[in-house]
């Protein structure tokens, strides 16, 4: 009979991201998944560029878009970001946020958007930040506000830690009831010797 042990990966939630280590990755990350749920009840997700502002995600698509019906419909929505498109140094991992999405048409909210993008995607180059802002300027397109109502992290860096044995204790955060109690009705469920 196969025995569970206990630790990554069959116990993952005991490495999560800092309030500041969650900043970090969304202020450094490009790019993100936005997921929402379709009206047959599919979820469904297309990736995006975005901008960290205030501790909300933003990001923009075309306003005739299904997924612009699907979230005007039902406002929760999930962003997920990984460190694949953050630089070296930052946070490394994943953070999944579900939120409340909420649309922004007016040209002020519009404009900060394709500027505040253009600084984010070439910081030292005004003409790429100008041609951003031209090919995104249509009258056609929204801004997609999400305001975080819960996080969903792992910092791979505390993970590798703990393998080696370097992980601080005060790093660790408590496993969830899917790591214990979940688990242990799972491994009863299989007929595994647990730990």
């Amino acid at each position: 009979m196969a025995k569970v042990k206990l630790g990554y990966p069959n116990q993952a939630s005991g490495y999560p991201f800092t309030e500041d280590e969650i900043d970090g990755l969304m202020t450094a990350a490009w790019e993100c998944a936005l997921n929402w749920t379709t009206e047959d009840g599919w979820p469904v997700g297309v990736m995006h560029l975005f901008v960290w502002h205030e501790a909300h995600v933003w990001l923009s698509f075309m306003s005739h878009r299904h997924r612009a019906a699907a979230i005007r419909r039902d406002p929760r929505v999930s962003i997920i970001v990984t460190s694949s498109s953050a630089p070296p140094g930052s946070p490394q991992g994943q953070a999944t946020m579900k939120g409340r999405a909420v649309f922004h048409d007016d040209v002020e909210t519009v404009h900060w958007f394709y500027r505040a993008l253009g600084e984010k995607s070439s910081p030292d180059d005004p003409v790429a930040q100008d041609a951003l802002f031209e090919s995104l300027d249509s009258p056609l397109r929204t801004v997609l506000e999400v305001i975080p109502e819960k996080w969903i992290t792992f910092d791979t860096g505390k993970m590798l830690r703990d393998k080696l044995g370097t992980l601080d204790e005060s790093e660790r955060g408590e496993l969830l009831p899917v790591d214990t109690v979940r688990m242990q009705a799972e491994i009863k469920r299989r007929g595994l010797e647990g730990p």
